[in-house]
């Protein structure tokens, strides 16, 4: 079925289009502005009907608005009469699909708005095809926004060479899955991939974690062990968090780097170093070296190249297909058959910051699956601080505003949220705030002094 949205000021051609166009059209009206706004970037629109003859907006103010709208993919087909045609014509140069004369053969528009669908449906398809050539090879990476063109241009240009690269980013950001679109491309894909975990190997294990050891090297050491520079051999070594190696660690890695080789441990035989190496780090280690907690000279060795995983509030138009790909991927897991993510939870998930990142996304998808009740995911699925926003800190409060008055405005958000929450139902909010129904009826209608927060609910 298509979603034919209606932007006019008509209500008698609203009236005339709802139940003509015929079962395969479901068709609604809306007159203001920010609301078309608001269905077309919440993916409740296939096409877009402008009547530009019921408009109260000067024709320049029109094209601007179709400026607005067109970045969001949606199709846009132009209502007019013959008074506007020129108009008309003006737009299509301008990006519209198509236009159309008021008042609408019916069977002509429906050819049109269908032709209008399926083009957008094709220029979909092909720009998925587009991304998918452009990122084959890119393991599990997924996005397609500009900063992840450049992701993607790098690790292709690097990819071929063996300079040592450095990725860096935020935790959660996607940083491994970065290396490992490396070695996927390079010449040594079919070889190992061997990720070193930094932070987590003791100074006291660091040397033979990394260069392996020979049978009775210490006590424990009951056989002969690689470690993982062995273990990689000519393929890829990734060291994950970099910047978590001490200052011992450091000189130990630094001196293999310069000679290209390693010995085990209890051995004086040298085994020469072939694999290609990949560094990682959330940290800031020009920062780093520069307080002294980073070694220049190892700075210098593994900062060769550089890529930064963007953080997701960075590139959230690549937020739906991320939780398109985990709600399929933990739907059968957990063996629940989810369809998708309605639209106003998508737009939740495209307002919030998310500082865990990617991995933030993924954690807040498998939850919403457990707690669906049905084969969508609803605002409710979603974490509190998530459906409610302005709850996690008084970060709208006005500058210079008193402490009181700070108070006040946060007690009133909580007020609103608790409100939400119970579905509209004061008793309930007030006792979920241990405060009574009164003083919350107070702080929904607006800033009133505090006489009474901490009273318990008794009110019915």
């Amino acid at each position: 079925m298509i979603r034919l949205l209606l932007h006019s000021e008509d209500i008698d051609l609203a009236a005339l289009l709802a139940p003509t166009l015929g079962s395969g059209f479901s068709t609604f009206f809306e007159r203001r502005r920010d609301r078309v706004r608001e269905l077309i970037s919440q993916g409740q629109c296939d096409v877009l009907i402008l009547d530009l003859n019921s408009s109260s907006y000067p024709i320049q103010q029109q094209f601007e608005f179709f400026d607005e709208i067109r970045d969001f993919g949606v199709p846009v087909v132009v209502m007019t009469d013959d008074d506007s045609k020129a108009t008309a014509m003006d737009l299509v140069q301008r990006g519209v699909y198509n236009y159309i004369r008021k008042p609408p053969v019916l069977p002509e528009l429906k050819i049109v708005v269908r032709r209008a669908h399926e083009f957008a449906v094709l220029k979909r398809e092909l720009e998925h095809e587009r991304q998918s050539a452009i990122c084959s090879g890119c393991d599990h990476l997924i996005g397609s926004s500009a900063r992840f063109q450049v992701v993607y241009g790098l690790i292709r240009r690097v990819a071929k060479l063996d300079a040592p690269v450095l990725i860096t980013g935020e935790s959660g950001t996607g940083k491994e899955l970065i290396a490992r679109a490396i070695h996927n491309l390079s010449d040594r894909k079919e070889r190992p991939f061997v990720a070193v975990p930094c932070g987590a190997i003791p100074d006291t294990l660091i040397e033979a974690e990394l260069f392996g050891a020979e049978k009775g090297a210490f006590t424990g050491a009951a056989t002969r062990r690689k470690g993982y520079m062995e273990e990689a051999g000519n393929g890829t070594l990734f060291f994950d968090e970099i910047g978590e190696f001490s200052a011992y660690t450091q000189v130990k890695l630094l001196r293999v780097l310069q000679e290209r080789e390693f010995s085990r441990l209890g051995s004086s035989q040298l085994i020469p170093l072939q694999s290609r190496l990949l560094f990682a780090t959330h940290r800031n280690l020009l920062e780093m070296v520069a307080e002294g907690s980073f070694r220049e000279d190892l700075y210098y060795r593994v900062n060769v190249m550089g890529i930064k995983s963007p953080a997701l509030r960075d590139h959230t138009e690549d937020i739906p297909r991320l939780a398109q790909h985990f709600l399929k991927e933990y739907s059968r897991l957990f063996q629940r058959s989810m369809s998708s993510v309605r639209p106003n939870a998508m737009a939740l998930l495209l307002e919030y910051q998310w500082p865990g990142n990617v991995r933030e996304l993924e954690n807040v998808i498998q939850g919403a699956i457990i707690l669906s009740d049905d084969d969508t995911i609803q605002p409710k699925d979603l974490p509190q601080t998530m459906q409610h926003p302005d709850l996690l800190g008084l970060g709208d409060s006005l500058p210079g505003a008193s402490f009181e008055e700070q108070m006040r405005d946060y007690k009133i958000k909580l007020a609103h949220a608790a409100l939400a929450e119970c579905h509209g139902n004061k008793t309930l909010a007030a006792r979920s705030l241990q405060i009574s129904r009164t003083y919350l009826h107070r702080l929904i209608k607006g800033p009133e002094e505090d006489d009474d927060p901490l009273s318990t609910a008794t009110g019915t």
